[in-house]
């Protein structure tokens, strides 16, 4: 009998201080990721799914925008890697869960994809939320400084907040490629159905 092999999930940061959270929400699933930035290396090619994390602004050269004076500086670095991994994991249909600015990149790695580089009375106070609408027919059945401008090339929205602000995004044809800006990983205490996207990420695994 072979022994399955234990999944290698990529989980992309750049604070070590902020990890706490994303860690036990996967563990929480049974997931032990593998911590990659771009100063550890990482062969890609053993990568069988892929987390992206919360941090500063994309540099919107990427999207074709020159940076607003109000947006934080970008981590060039940082966008290039997940870049690269995030496009090698939908290339290989592999399972993606981006968050937050994560993903913004989602968006933005898609042809097309721009962001609102800076949203006046748009922030949260740290655990606040607030109601989104999950589009029917989409596999999803909190608020930010930055947001999706244009949706890049495939993608479907999938959740909107009241305002209009997209909040959910997804691949369609894929095994699972999800992409929200709020912090599931905050709120498994307090609203214990921000699990079942742990969850359903999980159960894509290969």
């Amino acid at each position: 009998m072979t022994m399955q092999a234990e999944p290698i999930v990529a989980l992309t940061f750049r604070n070590e201080k902020k990890l706490a959270p994303y860690m036990n929400a996967l563990r929480s699933v049974g997931i032990e990721p593998v911590l990659v930035t771009p100063e550890r290396p990482f062969d890609s090619g053993t990568m069988t799914g892929l987390v992206l994390t919360g941090g500063t602004d994309l540099d919107p050269a990427h999207y074709n925008q020159e940076k607003d004076p109000r947006a934080a500086d970008p981590d060039v670095e940082r966008d290039a890697l997940e870049l690269r991994l995030v496009r090698e994991a939908l290339s290989r249909d592999l399972p993606v869960l981006a968050i937050c600015r994560g993903s913004q990149l989602f968006n933005v790695a898609h042809a097309g994809g721009a962001l609102v580089q800076h949203m006046e009375g748009h922030r949260l106070e740290n655990n606040a939320t607030h109601n989104v609408e999950i589009v029917e027919g989409t596999r999803l059945a909190a608020r930010h400084h930055q947001s999706v401008a244009v949706v890049g090339a495939r993608l479907t929205v999938s959740a909107r907040a009241a305002d209009g602000v997209i909040e959910g995004l997804e691949l369609p044809g894929r095994r699972f490629a999800i992409a929200v800006q709020w912090h599931p990983e905050d709120m498994l205490e307090g609203y214990p159905e921000q699990r079942r996207l742990f969850t359903a990420f999980q159960e894509a695994l290969p």
